[in-house]
């Protein structure tokens, strides 16, 4: 019986981790864009208030929705002043794009991509 090892990781790799530019060429709709983005460390986090428990169903996705965008927001950025010669989106961009092209840059960037293409 075969047994299947996984690489473990180190703490310096994990580190590491938020200063190295990662890129990803994507297909959308037929054709390709290229994306870098960069981990971020807690104090890079977006920060913003969070809705309280009464607050409505619709208007806590809301939040949570911004937040996951400001945050891949920032993780673009971040790999934007590493890397400025890989350059492809940046804030003003983002703004400016189709939501299905931003959830789906969001899920490769938070690795959650699923084989669906948009």
């Amino acid at each position: 019986m075969t047994e299947n090892t996984m690489e473990s990781w180190s703490m310096e790799d994990l580190i590491s981790l938020t200063d190295e530019v990662q890129s990803a060429e994507m297909e959308y709709k037929g054709k390709t864009i290229n994306i870098q983005w960069c981990e971020l460390v807690e104090s890079e986090e977006p920060k913003m208030n969070i809705p309280s428990d009464d607050t409505p169903e619709d208007e806590k996705n809301e939040y949570y929705t911004q937040l996951a965008g400001e945050k891949i927001k920032k993780m673009i950025e971040k790999a934007n002043e590493k890397n400025p010669e890989g350059t492809f989106l940046t804030s003003d961009v983002w703004a400016k794009l189709p939501t299905t092209l931003k959830y789906k840059v969001s899920a490769k960037v938070m690795g959650t991509e699923s084989n669906v293409n948009f």
